[in-house]
């Protein structure tokens, strides 16, 4: 990337609430070291002050949104602790309009009775020591969410302000604390008939980037998981940054069951009844609990969402491992059983399509691969799932044998269109260049061979390509020009042989030459340390028709060169949508707001200065020269990334977006109809 290329800024809300991918403006970044290291180069960084030097360690990246969020869940999962051990029913959480947040609970509330070691109050030590916490020798919880005794503490570390209020034996406490340093001791402010422990606290935005506000909505789906895990918890959600407070409540008694139905409720399911299975083990450091909900559907994806002490795990973890394990031994064993296998045995992606899942651990001492809690690793969980899994899914199948049959029906016809899919793509794969053929006609090759330098760009039509093939450096771009909109892939799930058979994926099969495919078992799946270039561009028309080829193109890599997305591969060109012109000089406008800017600064002192505006709606109307200066030049593009937060909310927008689901889709545009900017009529 050149200089002139700006730094990750979030592009969510350009993209119509669009929650299956966001986009960040990429830069090259670089920084200079010095060559005196010496003793006086060696810091040490003391209690919270090592959180906000270093906040990423505890809390997630500070700039994408996913830190500021996390400190909200460090702080209500403190609360839900109180609800697993049996002290409360309600947790209040409230967004308030000088963008701070407040989370109170009806627990015991926090003890306030000074401890021992420090000389301050226990309050005090837990929100402005590093794991300090009651969660360590499981006397006063038998499972929590946290058990680290860095949550709170951290969050108070990164906030401008923060205030504990804590109701407890009829007295009313109060402390503020200013990044993360009270202010004053903890003292009783009143008198109370109830228990709790309230937190307000404002994030300090020195420490927190691009996303500085609370989304209502990613919190309210998040507290919604929490009150699911939670069957008789309510947890109201009270938005006060409008004249008109928005209140959402979750209050679900059918818990992960009622959770799964709801996953499924725009799908055809293939039984009625969730699966529910629950399960237990004594081990060494307590008793490891087991709760699964499970459901088959006609969808050709699955959706498994793994919680640890009800604390999402969005990268699995060994309850995955021994979950997928034995769905696949169960499965297989009841069709030899029955005889319905003819075959190879199924394999677990045969088993798991369609599958909606919930499985959720309670663990006493639980063990993760980061603070932040997205992978559980602890390995035992992985056998006690495993052999709860098989034994009671094993029973059910013998009890409910039209079930079974309907499953594994499903299973095998997944396999079946599996197996052709793999002959179509092998095809492909012997015409392509990994095999010795020729690359595509169509593409414009680099010189270069060394893919961590080489980029190409997929364009939109054959006009733009001839264009982006004059202007471009033709030692590190390829053009590959693609004619018309590709096919919709997410339509053809139960037709692979139709995808891989299609011209224009085959052509983007071949010049990318790292294969097809996300499953790493098969053979011939996409891999991107074989890709040829290190950036896939997507340069398409500033136009409904570019961004409906652009999400066509979004869709196939998303299904099939999965891997190319998640390690930041895929990026998006940004042409301009306006020239202005006065006289000789000509400057370039990506948005409105810029063009507006931009008339103004032509004027000058004269507000009645002639400017020429030209509205760019396709490539083909620049120039080489022009599409070279503004979009392709590494010294002065702006280009998006394509990232991804939640792949499996990406998987549910794509089947909305993109899928054969007409009503589901309606309702996503009716719901954020009024949302909608830069529509293009």
């Amino acid at each position: 990337m050149g200089k002139a290329e700006k730094n990750a800024t979030n592009y969510s809300k350009k993209c119509n609430k669009s929650k299956f991918f966001h986009y960040t403006k990429n830069k090259q970044l670089g920084e200079s070291m010095t060559e005196d290291y010496s003793a006086q180069s060696i810091q040490v960084l003391e209690g919270l002050e090592a959180v906000r030097k270093r906040p990423g360690m505890y809390l997630g990246d500070p700039h994408d949104g996913s830190a500021l969020h996390h400190c909200i869940w460090e702080v209500v999962d403190n609360s839900v602790d109180e609800h697993l051990a049996g002290h409360t029913d309600l947790v209040e959480v409230g967004l308030n309009l000088d963008g701070s947040l407040s989370v109170r609970d009806y627990g015991r509330g926090i003890p306030v009775d000074t401890h021992e070691e420090f000389g301050i109050s226990a309050a005090e030590v837990i929100m402005t020591k590093l794991h300090a916490g009651g969660k360590f020798d499981n006397s006063s919880y038998k499972v929590s969410g946290g058990l680290h005794g860095v949550g709170v503490s951290a969050v108070n570390a990164v906030s401008e302000w923060m205030e504990v209020t804590i109701h407890r034996d009829g007295v009313i406490y109060h402390q503020r604390y200013e990044a993360g340093v009270p202010t004053g001791d903890l003292e009783e402010i009143g008198v109370c008939d109830d228990t709790g422990t309230s937190i307000v606290f404002k994030p300090d935005l020195g420490i927190f980037t691009n996303i500085t506000e609370f989304e209502f909505e990613q919190i309210d789906t998040r507290l919604k998981e929490t009150s699911f895990l939670n069957a008789g918890l309510k947890i109201e959600i009270t938005d006060n940054r409008s004249e008109d407070p928005h209140v959402s409540t979750h209050h679900y008694e059918g818990g992960l069951s009622e959770y799964v139905t709801q996953i499924n409720s725009g799908r055809e399911i293939l039984h009625s009844e969730v699966i529910h299975i629950t399960g237990e083990k004594v081990i060494e450091k307590g008793e490891v609990s087991i709760e699964l909900a499970l459901q088959w559907s006609n969808a050709f994806s699955e959706s498994i969402r793994c919680y640890t002490n009800i604390i999402r795990n969005k990268d699995g973890g060994t309850h995955m491992s021994g979950l997928r394990t034995a769905l696949t031994s169960c499965l297989n064993s009841y069709a030899k059983k029955r005889n319905m296998l003819k075959g190879d045995a199924l394999s677990g992606d045969d088993v798991r399509e369609g599958l909606a899942a919930i499985v959720s651990v309670k663990h006493p001492d639980p063990s993760f691969s980061s603070q932040t809690k997205d992978k559980l690793v602890s390995s035992e969980v992985t056998g006690i799932v495993q052999t709860v899994v098989y034994e009671k899914l094993g029973d059910f199948f013998e009890e409910n044998p039209s079930v079974a049959k309907t499953i594994i029906e499903k299973a095998l016809l997944a396999s079946k269109a599996r197996k052709a899919a793999q002959k179509a793509r092998e095809l492909t794969r012997r015409k392509g260049v990994l095999e010795g053929g020729g690359l595509p006609g169509k593409l414009a090759d680099c010189q270069s061979r060394d893919p961590s330098e080489c980029e190409v760009y997929l364009v939109e039509g054959d006009s733009a390509g001839g264009s982006a093939k004059t202007g471009r450096d033709r030692r590190i771009q390829a053009i590959l020009p693609l004619r018309g909109k590709i096919l919709n892939v997410e339509r053809q799930k139960h037709n692979l042989v139709k995808v891989f058979q299609n011209q224009e994926i085959q052509t983007m099969i071949r010049a990318l030459g790292a294969g097809v495919g996300n499953n790493p078992e098969d053979e011939g799946s996409f891999d991107t340390s074989k890709l040829r270039y290190s950036k896939i561009i997507i340069m398409t028309d500033a136009d409904i028709d570019g961004a409906h080829i652009r999400t066509l193109m979004l869709t196939f890599l998303w299904r099939f060169m999965r891997p190319a997305i998640m390690e930041g591969h895929v990026y998006i060109a940004q042409p301009p949508l306006f020239q202005l012109s006065k006289g000789r000089v000509s400057r370039y406008a990506f948005s409105d707001e810029e063009r507006d800017q931009i008339i103004l600064d032509l004027q000058g002192d004269n507000p009645n200065a002639k400017i020429g505006v030209q509205r760019y709606k396709g490539l083909g109307e620049m120039n080489p020269e022009q599409l070279w200066t503004t979009t392709m030049d590494p010294e002065n593009r702006t280009m998006l990334r394509v990232t991804v937060k939640d792949a499996e909310e990406s998987d549910r927008m794509f089947e909305i977006l993109m899928g054969e689901d007409v009503p589901d889709r309606r309702a996503f545009i009716e719901r954020y109809a009024k949302e909608v900017t830069n529509l293009d009529i």
